[in-house]
This record gives C-alpha cells, sequence and structure tokens, in this order.
C-alpha cells in the first residue's frame, strides 16, 4: 500500500491531518530557536567587542548617534550632577537574588558636560525607605565629579512585554520610573540627554549607598541549539513513527 493511501485510507483519516500539523508546529519551533541563537551570538559578539574597545570619554562624543551601538563598552564623563532632576527606578533589589535580597531603588542623576548636555548616571541602589525625591539629596556629591563605568541603553517595557512605565504628562515630571526610557526622560529635562546612560562602576569596597554593581554577562550560546536539535527530532520520530503505527492498526483490523 502506497504511503498516500496509507496515510488517508482509513477512517481516522483526520489524526493523519494532526500529525502533519503537529510536525509542522515542531520544525517551526526548532527554527525559532535556531532564530534565538543566531540573535544570541551577535548579541556575544557585539558585548564582547564593546568589551575589548578602548574606554571612551563622553565629553564632546564625536557622533553622539552612535552611541546606542555602544552598549557596555566602558566609558568616564566628567560634570557637575544636577540633583533637582535625578530620577529612581522601582524594583531594584540588592543582595543574592537566590537568596535573601533588600528591596529598593537605583539612582539616576543627571550629569552635566562641560558643551551644556548631560548623560544620565545610574549612581547605584539605595534602600527602599529612600522613597521621596527629598530624601535622595543624602547622597548629593559636592563640585566636579568624574565617572566611569558602561554604557547602557534605556528600554520602554520588559522585554517579553508585561510590565510598562507610567504615563507621563507634559509638565509633571516623573520621578519613578520601571525602565529608563531615555526618550520619556530626556522629554523632561532641561538640557539634552544623551541617548544612552551610564551605569557607574563600583570604586573598591561598598562602604556606603549608593551600592553600585555592573552586570555580569554570560555570553556563551545558551540553550537554544539543544531545544532546536529537540524539536527537529521530536518532528522527525513523529513524522517516521506515524506510518509504521498505522500500518500495524490497519494490519490488525484486517486480521
Amino acid at each position: 500500500m502506497k504511503l498516500l493511501e496509507l496515510y488517508f485510507s482509513h477512517r481516522g483519516w483526520w489524526t493523519t491531518l494532526l500529525m502533519f500539523a503537529a510536525v509542522a508546529v515542531m520544525v517551526r519551533l526548532g527554527v525559532w530557536q535556531l532564530d534565538r541563537l543566531e540573535a544570541r551570538r551577535a548579541f556575544n559578539a557585539q558585548v564582547t567587542a564593546m568589551q575589548a574597545a578602548p574606554p571612551l570619554v563622553l565629553e564632546g562624543a564625536a557622533n553622539v548617534a552612535e552611541l546606542t551601538a555602544m552598549e557596555y563598552r566602558s566609558a568616564s564623563a566628567t560634570g557637575v550632577y544636577d540633583f533637582a532632576n535625578q530620577i529612581a527606578l522601582r524594583n531594584q533589589y540588592w543582595g543574592d537574588p537566590d537568596g535573601r535580597a533588600e528591596y529598593g531603588y537605583h539612582i539616576l542623576t543627571p550629569l552635566i558636560l562641560a558643551e551644556g548636555t548631560a548623560v544620565l548616571v545610574d549612581r547605584g541602589w539605595v534602600a527602599g525607605e529612600y522613597d521621596r525625591p527629598a530624601s535622595w539629596r543624602v547622597f548629593d556629591e559636592p563640585a566636579s565629579v568624574t565617572v566611569t563605568g558602561i554604557l547602557r541603553l534605556g528600554r520602554a517595557e520588559a522585554e517579553m512585554g508585561g510590565q510598562r512605565n507610567p504615563v507621563t504628562i507634559p509638565g509633571q515630571p516623573n520621578y519613578f520610573w520601571i525602565f529608563p526610557d531615555m526618550g520619556q526622560i530626556n522629554a523632561q529635562m532641561p538640557y539634552r540627554l544623551l541617548p544612552v546612560y551610564l551605569q557607574q562602576a563600583p570604586d573598591g569596597a561598598q562602604v556606603s549607598m549608593p551600592y553600585q554593581a555592573l552586570p555580569v554577562l554570560d555570553l556563551n550560546d545558551g540553550p537554544h541549539l539543544g531545544y532546536a536539535l529537540q524539536w527537529f527530532f521530536y518532528a522527525a520520530l513523529l513524522f517516521l513513527g506515524y506510518p509504521v503505527s498505522l500500518r500495524k492498526q490497519v494490519q490488525s483490523a484486517r486480521s
């Protein structure tokens, strides 16, 4: 009996259609995992290149637009903090991610550069008791400062959807944000912000707030190739095993 006749000549032909649909879904999931693998490798290559690049001095950066392609590059900036316009990121924790961690905020303060523009500096974590803009002033730093750290991109919402920043109202500055949306934050500042922010690097032992820590990135391929191979294996197993099972059913019905 030909294969197509075996597939569609029995009364349960609709199970054949379900089998083809299931195989198609599994193959698509495998391709999706390969796409994610390619994206992760591209991200890893970009981060590796930025980490190997020499530190960038933000004052007088030649092409400001290119900064958005330099995330995780080391950088420094010298200027004067504008504490009147600093903001905070909610839902930040300090401690063991898998154990005890304390709720708090990250304080982001504009650093006004010599040319009049400013870069937003993530100065680090403060405890949850500092829940009013006026309370952040205990962390003021006088005079001109030089800050070193890494460049970071802002975002408006969670990567997988869900939480979003509150809606901003023109003329009413928003002091609390969930994500650092650089476009919206820039709109409430009295000067132009650079399109990236500077995450301050820790300087010696953390003896007082704000506490700084740079992200630790795992630059490997992740599980995507393994997941892709699993989906392709399941698709092949179903596609090749289905006619064997079907043939046994037909032979059993005839005997």
